[in-house]
């Protein structure tokens, strides 16, 4: 990355940065892009992703049932017709 585009990107981040800072950056920031490119020179694979797990559903489908019988549930509830009751709003 040359100098000016350092200085731009840091003018428009409103970032001051000394000469040294900028020929700093500028030579760091061509390093990393340097190694990015390594990346576009690696082989393409079509039969994996990046994941060396293979991710499946692993969930089962819902079936509805009833474990504990209702009216074990609500004997020592403060019930109405059946609907538990609460606290009175205020």
């Amino acid at each position: 990355m040359d100098r000016a585009t350092v200085e731009r990107v840091a003018r428009a981040a409103h970032i001051k940065l000394t000469e040294d800072e900028l020929e700093r950056y500028s030579n760091d920031l061509n390093d990393i892009l340097t190694y990015f490119e390594l990346l576009d020179e690696a082989p393409e694979c079509e039969e994996s992703g990046v994941n060396p797990v293979e991710v499946a559903d692993v969930l089962r489908d819902d079936e509805p049932r009833m474990c504990i019988d209702p009216d074990v549930l609500l004997k020592d509830m403060d019930t109405y017709e059946r609907y538990i009751r609460g606290p009175r709003l205020s």
